[in-house]
């Protein structure tokens, strides 16, 4: 199922939180894609990506515009490589943001994908 070399029950601490958390939300799938990132998803649409590999940005989340204005002016949280014109935020360092900050904003990036899904589609997660 997962690619070769992937393995979900020794990831490193922050991935295995955000993983942790994220399948605590109702519905929500995960899978590896392009290469070694970890993906949250709900009814098929995107809310976090979790690079399970080194990489410049270690986790991405859909966020608020506000959030996005702020965020972004903060050290260690820039836009997102390719998604940022659609209020996406990436984590440089794990330690950008405290734990109850990332609870909050990746509760939040489930709940704002959540709400573009179609009304039957939100009623089908009930």
């Amino acid at each position: 199922m997962w690619p070769a070399g992937v393995n979900l029950y020794n990831l490193p601490m922050p991935v295995d939180f955000v993983r942790r958390l994220c399948l605590s939300f109702p519905r929500t799938t995960e899978s590896v894609q392009w290469g070694e990132n970890l993906v949250f998803k709900i009814r098929g649409k995107i809310y976090a990506i979790a690079a399970l590999e080194p990489s410049d940005v270690w986790l991405s989340f859909k966020c608020s515009p506000e959030d996005f204005a702020d965020l972004t002016e903060r050290p260690g949280i820039v836009p997102a490589p390719y998604l940022a014109r659609s209020q996406w935020v990436a984590l440089e360092s794990e330690d950008a943001l405290t734990t109850a900050e990332l609870k909050r904003l990746l509760r939040q990036a489930y709940n704002l994908v959540r709400a573009g899904l179609t009304k039957k589609q939100q009623a089908a997660l009930v």
